[in-house]
C-alpha cells in the first residue's frame, strides 16, 4: 500500500519564542546550545561485556513502508524505504576493471564490528548492521564515523583517539549499561554524518537521537531530535559544542503538528514522527540538515524535511541558532512533484571555498524519482534551490523551489549476489544435524536459544533503492550517483550498478552522466568527492562472482564520465551479519549493507570510505574462539570499513 503524503506546516523557522508570521503558517524560533563537551577519554573494557541483550530492542522493527515486504517486529523502522519493487535494469557495456592503482596513496582499515561493539564505550554497545559510515578530512585529520562509533585518524593513517562510542561522544550515559543490575540505557543515536568546513574550520557532526521512556527500559518516549555537535577549534579531538533540535513533529517541544499517527489497540491515533535518515551539506552561510519524515511507531511516510541553520551562529558556539523548516509534502509550497514530497532530499557540500552566491546565497539539493513509480524506474531527478541564504544568520527569508532534471534512465535494483565462503553465523543457525555441538542439542543455542535450527543460506545483500547518495558542488557543478539496476552485456544476471551525474544547476541540463557496472558483479552505495578543479573519486563496494564484498572506486570528471573501475581493499569473505538471517528476521528481512557511504575532497586529495568485508573464518574456528576469530569480528556481525586517500 502506498504511503499517503498528508498536508502540512510549509516552513516553520524554529526559535524560542513563537510570533506572528505573514505566510505559510510559519512560527519561529531558535536551537539553544544545549552543551559543551570534551573529547570523551578510553574507556577499560568492562567484565561482563558479553552480558544482557545484543540489540536494542526499540529499533528492530521490520521496514515498514516497503509494501508489507518488511512489516512487523517488536520495534520501529529505521533508514526506511518506499519502494514498491525493482525496475526493469538498464543496458551497460560492463567497465572495465584497471589493472592497477597508481593514483592510490594510502589505503587502511577504520572501524569494524568488533570495535563497534567491544572496544568503543568499554563494551557497553549494542551489536548494530549496518555501519553507515559518514568521513570527513581536514588540518591534517581525518575522522571516521559508523554506527555508534567514532575514530580520528592522522592523514598518515595513524589512529589519534581510540574507537569512541557515540553516546560518550554527546555526553550520554552509555547505550547499554551492562555494569549495572539492573541494566540502564542511555538515548538510542543512530545515522552518523561529519564534514569539515574549509571556510570556518569547525568540524560538524550529526546524529539522530531517540529518547528513553526511562533508563531502566528500553522503550522509547516517542521524542526525538537530531544532535549537531561542532568543534570549538580546528582540532577534532578537542572539545565541541552540542545543538539539539526536535524532530517529532507532534507539536511538543516547539515543533509544527505533521499529524502522524501511532497504533493503539489496532486503532490509528496521533503520534509522532521520526527525521529518518539525516544527512548534511553547507554553503558559504547555512548549514542544512535533510531527513525522510515517517510516523515514528507505524507505517508511513510524510515527506522530506530540509532544515537551514546558521552556519556562523553554530561555528561560534553562538547560545541560539536560527533554525528554518521545510516540509515538502506541503502542497502550498508548489514543490510537489506528480503529487509526490521529496525523497532522500540530499544535500549539496560545497568543495574548499567555492559556493554559489547568486540570489543572495544559494543552497543545492538533489533527489531521485523512481521509488515512487509502480515501475521502479525513472529518467528524472529533481533539483531543489534554496536562496537568499545570507539571511540566516539576521532575520531569515529563504524561499526553496524546485525543478525537474531529465537524465539517463535509472531504477530501482536487486539484492546483490555475493561470493561463496564461510558463512559461520548461517551454518550454527542451520545446524540441524548437531555436528558442530552435539552435547548442546544445535550449535543454534549457542546464538539464540530456543527452538531451532534456522535453515539459512549465504544472502543477498540489500542493494538500496535508487535513492539519491552523496552531492557534491565543485567546478561549477553539482555531482552525484546512485545505485540503479543494469543488465550488463554478456551477462544473464541483472546486477546493481551506479548512475553518475554532473549537472549544471543553472541551466538544469546534466552535463554528463554515465552508467557504472562489472560483468558478474555489483556496485553498490556509491559516495563521491570532487577537487575543486573537478577531478573526482567515487567509492563503492564491489560483490558479486568474482569479489567478496570489497572496497571499490572510480575516477569520475566531467568530459569521460566514470573510469575505470579498482579495488582499493578486496575482500576476503562474505558478508555474515545477522541481518537477513533467520530467526533475526523477525526484525526485519532485509540484509542491511552499508545505507551510505562517504567521500571528502582534501586538496588535491580525495579519500573515501567503503564498506567492506576484511576478514573469514570457518564455523570451527569461530567456535573455538569466543566467535571472535582473532578479534575480527563478534557472533553476529563480520562488517569492516577501509579509507583510502586517492590523488585523481
Amino acid at each position: 500500500m502506498r504511503s499517503r503524503f498528508p498536508v502540512g506546516p510549509c516552513i516553520v523557522f524554529i526559535a524560542l519564542l513563537f510570533v506572528a508570521a505573514a505566510a505559510h503558517s510559519q512560527a519561529v524560533r531558535q536551537i539553544p546550545l544545549t552543551r559543551n563537551v570534551p573529547f570523551p577519554a578510553s574507556l577499560p573494557a568492562i567484565p561482563n561485556a558479553t552480558l544482557g541483550p545484543e540489540f536494542d530492542s526499540a529499533l528492530v522493527g521490520g521496514d515498514a513502508d516497503s509494501d508489507g515486504i518488511d512489516s512487523g517486529g517488536p520495534g520501529i523502522a529505521l533508514n526506511r524505504t518506499i519502494s514498491q519493487r525493482s525496475g526493469s535494469p538498464m543496458s551497460h557495456h560492463s567497465s572495465a576493471k584497471a589493472k592497477s592503482n597508481p593514483e592510490l596513496h594510502l589505503s587502511m582499515d577504520g572501524i569494524n564490528h568488533f570495535q563497534q561493539r567491544f572496544v568503543a564505550g568499554g563494551g557497553n554497545q549494542f551489536s548494530l548492521e549496518p555501519p553507515d559510515q559518514g568521513l570527513c578530512v581536514g588540518n591534517g585529520f581525518v575522522l571516521e564515523t559508523v554506527n555508534d562509533t567514532l575514530q580520528v585518524f592522522d592523514t598518515s593513517g595513524n589512529p589519534l583517539t581510540p574507537p569512541t562510542d557515540l553516546n560518550s561522544f554527546y555526553g550520554y550515559a552509555p547505550a547499554i549499561n551492562r555494569a549495572k543490575n539492573p541494566l540502564e540505557f542511555g538515548p538510542s543515536i543512530t545515522d552518523p554524518s561529519c564534514t569539515f568546513d574549509p571556510q570556518t574550520q569547525r568540524w560538524f557532526h550529526v546524529v539522530l537521537t531517540l529518547d528513553r521512556a526511562n533508563i531502566h527500559t528500553q522503550g522509547l518516549s516517542g521524542t526525538d531530535h537530531l544532535d549537531i555537535a561542532v568543534s570549538v577549534t580546528a582540532d577534532p579531538t578537542g572539545a565541541w559544542n552540542v545543538f539539539s533540535l526536535p524532530v517529532q513533529d507532534d507539536g511538543t517541544q516547539g515543533t509544527p503538528d505533521h499529524h502522524c499517527i501511532q497504533i493503539v489497540n489496532n486503532k490509528p491515533v496521533p503520534g509522532p514522527c521520526l527525521g529518518d535518515y539525516p544527512h548534511l551539506g553547507a554553503d558559504a552561510n547555512g548549514f542544512y540538515i535533510t531527513t525522510n519524515e515517517f510516523n515514528l511507531a507505524a507505517p508511513g511516510f510524510r515527506g522530506s524535511q530540509i532544515y537551514a541553520f546558521s552556519k556562523a551562529q553554530l561555528a561560534s558556539g553562538a547560545s541560539s541558532v536560527n533554525v528554518v523548516q521545510f516540509d515538502t509534502s506541503d502542497p502550498t509550497l508548489g514543490v510537489q512533484l506528480d503529487g509526490t514530497p521529496g525523497f532522500t532530499v540530499w544535500p549539496a557540500l560545497s568543495t574548499g571555498n567555492q559556493f554559489e552566491g547568486s540570489h543572495g546565497g544559494t543552497e543545492y539539493f538533489l533527489s531521485s524519482e523512481a521509488i515512487f513509480q509502480n515501475t521502479g524506474m525513472d529518467n528524472r531527478l529533481r533539483l531543489w534551490s534554496l536562496t537568499n541564504t545570507s539571511s540566516l544568520d539576521g532575520s531569515p527569508a529563504v524561499s526553496l523551489s524546485t525543478r525537474v532534471v531529465n537524465t539517463i534512465p535509472y531504477s530501482v535494483p536487486r539484492r546483490s549476489t555475493q561470493k561463496a565462503g564461510d558463512t559461520p553465523l548461517a551454518q550454527c543457525l542451520s545446524d540441524s544435524a548437531l555436528q558442530l555441538s552435539p552435547t548442546l542439542f544445535g550449535c543454534w543455542r549457542l546464538v539464540v536459544g530456543g527452538t531451532g535450527p534456522f535453515p539459512n543460506t549465504e544472502k543477498l545483500v540489500d542493494s538500496g533503492d535508487s535513492r539519491m547518495q552523496q552531492v557534491v558542488l565543485a567546478n561549477g557543478k553539482l555531482w552525484a550517483a546512485l545505485n540503479t539496476g543494469l543488465r550488463i552485456d554478456g551477462d544473464p544476471t541483472p546486477r546493481t550498478g551506479i548512475a553518475f551525474f554532473a549537472i549544471n544547476p543553472h541551466s538544469g541540463r546534466a552535463m554528463q552522466q554515465a552508467y557504472a557496472g562489472v560483468a558478474g558483479n555489483n556496485l553498490t552505495y556509491p559516495a563521491l568527492a570532487v577537487t575543486q578543479s573537478g577531478r573526482g573519486v567515487m567509492a563503492f563496494t564491489v560483490l558479486g562472482d568474482d569479489h567478496f564484498p570489497s572496497a571499490g572506486y572510480a575516477g569520475v570528471d566531467d568530459k569521460i564520465g566514470v573510469g575505470d573501475v579498482h579495488i582499493a581493499a578486496e575482500g576476503v569473505g562474505p558478508d555474515d551479519g545477522f541481518t537477513g538471517y533467520h530467526p533475526f528476521s523477525q526484525f526485519g528481512s532485509r540484509p542491511r549493507w552499508g545505507d551510505y557511504g562517504a567521500a571528502a575532497s582534501d586538496g588535491d586529495s580525495i579519500w573515501i570510505a567503503s564498506e567492506y568485508v576484511g576478514q573469514s573464518c570457518t564455523v570451527a574456528t569461530w567456535l573455538s574462539t569466543n566467535f571472535r576469530c582473532g578479534n575480527t569480528r563478534t557472533q553476529l556481525a563480520n562488517w569492516d570499513t577501509r579509507i583510502s586517500r586517492i590523488v585523481p
